[in-house]
């Protein structure tokens, strides 16, 4: 009989994963930030990937602010944060982001979620951002479309990708695939990509790295996320080398009976 599985990972009892392969994902927790209030943005979800039950958040102005040039809102697809591991649009932090960058800019943010790891292997994370605009690209066009999209408020020739954390590194990859001058979303326009302290890593330590951690995300965190990543694809080589042997032990049983 084999040992009952045992956690190998643990970030602060946010995620934690377990020697079988198995996660668990806390849904009690506690955000000691108050949500804004802010009667000048209007917000909705939507479900924009039906097959993965994924949805969005979009965020709009009531109306265009008189000292604004622009005769219509831009589009910003903000990618949140959380190391690939953890987060959500209706998180605290990141929806009152999402309300400031509204109002702030006179923009229409785009606020999707993704499929999170370990569960989901990278780069569905990347696929998902590609996803929402291309779900932005058929309200667009639609003539059945989302009112916020089409409706005609919406300068849909201006999109810009904004990721924090993990989400700057989606929107890195989001350039890459998209690339410089690509009509593949058309009429939608992406016109630039705003990194905000992207989540980029490697063997060696970086600058940034090597500097002042922060209280609660501090590097020890960090390095838990990418391990629950690297600890996921070992466990997952050694299920399937274990699954491998039975297969070859079943086999040589079965020939030696015949």
């Amino acid at each position: 009989m084999g040992s009952l599985p045992h956690v190998v990972e643990d970030c602060g009892g946010v995620v934690q994963l377990f020697s079988d392969g198995t996660i668990y994902r806390s849904k009690d927790i506690g955000f000691p930030i108050p949500i804004i209030n802010d009667q000048s943005i209007v917000f909705k979800d939507c479900l924009f990937d039906k097959t993965n039950n994924l949805h969005l958040r979009l965020y709009k102005p009531t109306s265009m602010s008189p000292s604004s040039p622009a005769k219509k809102f831009s589009v910003i697809l903000f990618l949140h944060g959380g190391g690939f591991c953890v987060g959500t649009r209706d998180w605290p932090n990141f929806h009152n982001c999402c309300l400031k960058l509204a109002s702030g800019l006179n923009a229409l943010v785009v606020a999707p979620d993704y499929r999170l790891a370990p569960e989901h292997r990278l780069p569905a994370a990347m696929e998902d951002g590609y996803s929402a605009l291309q779900w932005l690209q058929a309200q667009v066009l639609s003539d059945k479309g989302d009112a916020w999209v089409n409706g005609g408020e919406v300068d849909y020739d201006q999109v810009f990708i904004l990721g924090d954390s993990s989400g700057g590194n989606i929107a890195h990859h989001l350039a890459v695939q998209i690339g410089a001058g690509s009509t593949g979303l058309a009429p939608v326009r992406v016109r630039g990509y705003i990194l905000m302290a992207p989540f980029f890593g490697g063997v060696a330590r970086t600058k940034s790295e090597e500097g002042p951690s922060e209280h609660l995300l501090n590097l020890e965190i960090l390095d838990r996320y990418v391990n629950i990543l690297l600890q996921l694809i070992s466990l997952s080589l050694s299920l399937l080398s274990q699954l491998i042997l039975m297969v070859y032990v079943r086999r040589s049983n079965y020939f030696d009976v015949m």
